[in-house]
């Protein structure tokens, strides 16, 4: 637990639309899987942390991001949704520390789950940082 931090959620939540308008650029460009997913997942992150650092809550150490997703659960997100988010680390990690490449297959069946979670995770944020 920490003092929250609605500032610094916001200012993370900023980098999340500039993100977006990056993938967007990508996108268009039909740009690698693996580094449209890695951004996915950038999103995803930023969004969780700006979630907790708004509520006082800041994971850390070796399992931090997979704290963080898990922590957004109490939002109203179902197991299936915080099951794509936790798939996504892990496969974005694979791709980070072991140079394995995130398939077009994958991408292409969870981008209209995740698109959905990245609008929930907005709402719940944009919520949070009205009050």
């Amino acid at each position: 637990k920490i003092m929250p931090d609605k500032e610094r959620a916001k200012s993370i939540f900023e980098m999340v639309f500039s993100r977006e308008r990056f993938l967007k650029e990508l996108e268009k460009i039909s740009a690698p899987s693996t580094i449209m997913a890695e951004n996915y997942y950038e999103i995803v992150k930023e969004l969780c942390v700006s979630i907790g650092l708004a509520e006082g809550y800041k994971a850390i150490g070796e399992n931090a991001h997979k704290d963080i997703i898990n922590f957004v659960k109490k939002y109203a997100f179902n197991e299936y949704e915080i099951e794509i988010m936790q798939d996504l680390r892990t496969r974005r990690n694979k791709s980070s520390y072991e140079g394995r490449p995130i398939e077009e297959i994958y991408l292409s069946n969870v981008k209209a789950d995740l698109q959905k979670i990245i609008s929930k995770l907005k709402n719940v944020l944009s919520k949070m940082l009205e009050g």
